[in-house]
């Protein structure tokens, strides 16, 4: 049978939970490297390392790792592996351990083709261990920014998504992975590594195309960038986001500074009857958008402290902590169908980056992206209620029952027209 699943990491490394947790019994810096660079080597000293590993890493961290130990348990598994950041000991260790039964792609845009980065610390380890012929590194018309593996064996299965190889991909940042079974389900992942593996002519082969999945009850297909101009998928992507009828819940990477069917889709959406959510997004200028948008002013995530005064100590927030990247489109519907992958909707991402990009329409899996999206918008939400406590001269805390002859707390769930949206939308 073929299957498919989605995990996702916590990202809750910035968060109150993570200092009560963890901090007392040692700083971050025993936990995660100080520097991308030193990640590839990097031990840790934490006394509760591999509890904290797990608790921040989530299903997507527990998934991953089953898969690569699988597949180094399996002297007849070969494993085909895309990696943007690759910088995780983890990680590296299973990889040493397959040998030559791995073959690696690896980014060498930017900073991660520095001799010193850790993605090029990387590839020399590994030459070592799967042979100097077994590793490339490429950066395709812009980033090399696909991250899948995919496993050759009697079952074949494969993880894509937007999950990083690295210690922040996997524990600092939100993130998505999806999980496919079956031969069916990883043909379309077999074929793309060997299109990225011979680069020239990718855009013009058949991985841009859309490659259903194969998957028993779910509707599902998958395609990869760069795609030629005739099979771009912005104004495929933007049309959809026109039809939303019940609600649209998005977390998008830049969208305050990409323009393209996509952004203006979602802008007119966001202004419209549909009254859509929106997620927080990984840059600092991008908008932080509140659930009264109307009402709130934008604001900057990276840029809101108020919160670390108010609470115990916790980590400052940082941009680039939301890495995951979805369109959920109408969850509440039979027509329910979720836009996701490493593909970030951008121009750059359709014409010119390594990505993958899947379309799944089944009410299950969009529901489950739906929790997923509004956990990471409440965690970060709270941010803009302290802000504006502390702009009212307010403090932000939990109230006295009411009195009689008093309105109840939730009174306002049933006159507060965003609230009642919400109530009538997550009931």
């Amino acid at each position: 049978m073929e299957t498919s699943d989605g995990s996702a990491t916590r990202g809750y490394v910035a968060s109150q939970a993570f200092v009560d947790k963890y901090q007392a019994r040692g700083p971050l810096k025993t936990l995660l490297p100080a520097r991308v660079a030193q990640g590839t080597t990097f031990k840790p000293t934490h006394p509760d390392a591999d509890d904290a590993y797990e608790w921040m890493g989530l299903e997507a961290r527990k998934e991953i790792f089953a898969l690569l130990d699988a597949a180094v348990a399996d002297p007849a598994a070969t494993v085909s592996m895309v990696a943007y950041d690759m910088s995780e000991s983890e990680i590296m260790d299973r990889l040493f351990a397959l040998g030559p039964r791995l073959r690696m792609i690896i980014d060498d845009s930017d900073k991660h083709g520095l001799k010193t980065s850790g993605e090029t610390q990387s590839e020399t380890l590994l030459k070592a261990s799967a042979g100097e012929d077994n590793v490339k590194r490429e950066r395709m018309g812009g980033l090399q920014h696909n991250k899948m593996i995919i496993v050759d064996a009697a079952v074949p299965r494969a993880v894509c998504g937007s999950t990083n190889f690295s210690w922040r991909g996997l524990y600092v940042q939100s993130n998505n992975a999806l999980l496919l079974t079956g031969a069916q389900a990883v043909a379309p992942l077999k074929a793309a590594f060997e299109a990225y593996w011979k680069k020239d002519g990718f855009a013009n082969g058949p991985s841009p195309d859309w490659h259903p999945l194969g998957l028993a009850g779910i509707d599902a297909s998958i395609t990869f960038s760069p795609h030629d101009t005739a099979r771009a998928r912005l104004a495929e992507i933007g049309q959809d986001v026109e039809k939303a009828q019940a609600c649209l819940l998005y977390s998008l990477a830049f969208l305050s500074i990409t323009g393209g069917a996509v952004t203006d889709a979602v802008e007119a959406a966001t202004n419209s009857p549909v009254s859509p959510t929106a997620f927080p997004t990984t840059t600092p200028v991008s908008p932080f958008i509140s659930p009264m948008a109307t009402l709130h002013p934008s604001i900057s995530l990276a840029s809101t402290n108020t919160c670390r005064r108010r609470l115990r100590s916790n980590l400052t927030p940082a941009s680039g902590q939301i890495c995951t990247t979805s369109l959920v489109i109408d969850f509440n519907t039979p027509d329910a169908r979720v836009w996701t992958g490493s593909y970030n909707f951008s121009k750059p991402a359709d014409l010119q980056n390594g990505e993958n990009l899947l379309l799944i329409r089944d009410q299950k899996i969009a529901t489950s992206y739906m929790v997923e999206g509004i956990r990471i918008f409440d965690d970060y939400h709270f941010r803009v209620t302290q802000e504006d406590a502390a702009e009212a001269k307010k403090t932000s805390s939990l109230q006295k029952a009411p009195t009689a002859g008093e309105d109840p707390w939730w009174a306002e769930d049933y006159t507060d027209p965003f609230k009642i949206r919400d109530r009538e939308l997550f009931a």
